[in-house]
């Protein structure tokens, strides 16, 4: 099936899958090959907006390898690599991450997309993290540089004003250290203010069933891309909800909020994920939500009428980990 009838059809399924007018992901530009799948795999790959560039529909979260040892990391990144995934992302707030990524990576790092962040706002601090960065990942490059965790308007105002972090990234860019620029947000309403202010590259922004049904978080940010032309990358798509008091938290540790363990309840929320105009959706810290996402994407298929239901009637029983900065009193 071409992505073009899958979007269209999971848009027929109903509210649940609620795609916009585009369709999808942007077409791969002609002429452009780098980083496609040169061998069938059984993951699909989609358009990293118009750069030519096909990504895994699941990305590999650098917090995966966190605390792990070197053999165990490099294992990790073997089983990724065999079950097709090319988009890796991590950051430096990720404990160990880029030291243990940086090495399990290095033998596949020219048929794969990496992606870092920095929390630093200002040119000096971003500049010296990306430097940082790249020792430790063993590269002389990135190939996506983001702006982490846009949650405040002064980390907006701050990164993208005078002396502020977006002008390290651009010179980098300029000397070939960043291929793409863009950001992670996790306030819808400084998502949107972010991309009317700067032609980002892409948005990282949490895609997520519970925070898009029941907190109408989410939309949008989706809308605001496709009409800008900003590629969009999903997180926290195996999110449920907060995590209630004294639960267990010893199996999922890495993630502060409750994922979805059910394989039924976790099918149809990446589904609906993968069925928004979306390239690709980061999985939560854990190797076993990882690979149930790599299974789910490699039979992926749209929700239909009766799943969308199902999943609109999980999404009322849940408390969103996102919500609006007007539905909550708080500011942005």
């Amino acid at each position: 099936m071409k992505r073009r009838q899958f979007l269209q059809r999971a848009a027929a399924a109903g509210a649940a899958a609620a795609l916009t007018p585009d369709g999808g992901a942007e077409a791969p530009a002609d002429g452009e090959a780098q980083n496609k799948r040169a061998d069938p795999s059984p993951l699909p790959r989609r358009a990293y907006g118009k750069t030519g560039i096909e990504l895994s529909v699941i990305g590999f979260g650098g917090i995966l390898v966190t605390d792990e040892t070197p053999e165990r990391a490099s294992a990790m990144v073997k089983r990724a690599i065999d079950c097709g995934v090319n988009y890796f992302d991590v950051a430096p707030s990720y404990g160990n991450a880029e030291e243990r990524l940086g090495p399990a990576l290095e033998p596949y790092r020219s048929r794969v997309f990496l992606a870092c962040k920095t929390l630093r706002r200002d040119r000096a601090g971003a500049a010296e993290e990306l430097a940082r960065s790249l020792a430790r990942l063993r590269t002389d490059h990135v190939d996506l540089y983001q702006l982490h965790s846009l949650t405040q308007r002064e980390d907006l105002e701050q990164a993208l004003g005078p002396g502020g972090a977006l002008e390290a990234f651009q010179a980098a860019r300029d000397r070939g250290q960043i291929r793409y620029i863009g950001f992670s947000a996790h306030s819808a309403e400084v998502a949107v203010e972010a991309m009317r202010r700067f032609p980002f590259d892409s948005i990282l922004f949490p895609i997520n069933f519970a925070t898009y049904h029941k907190a109408a978080f989410g939309p949008q940010v989706i809308r605001e891309a496709v009409e800008r032309g900003v590629a969009r990358l999903a997180l926290k798509a195996l999110a449920k909800q907060t995590w209630a008091e004294g639960a267990d938290r010893s199996r999922h540790g890495k993630c502060w909020y409750e994922p979805l363990t059910d394989p039924g309840e976790a099918e149809l929320a990446l589904r609906f994920t993968l069925s928004q105009p979306v390239t690709a959706a980061v999985t939560p810290g854990h190797m076993d939500l990882f690979e149930s996402a790599v299974a789910i994407a490699g039979r992926l298929r749209p929700l239909d009428a009766e799943e969308s239901a199902r999943l609109v009637a999980l999404a009322e029983g849940c408390r969103p980990i996102f919500r609006l900065a007007e539905a909550t009193g708080t500011g942005s």
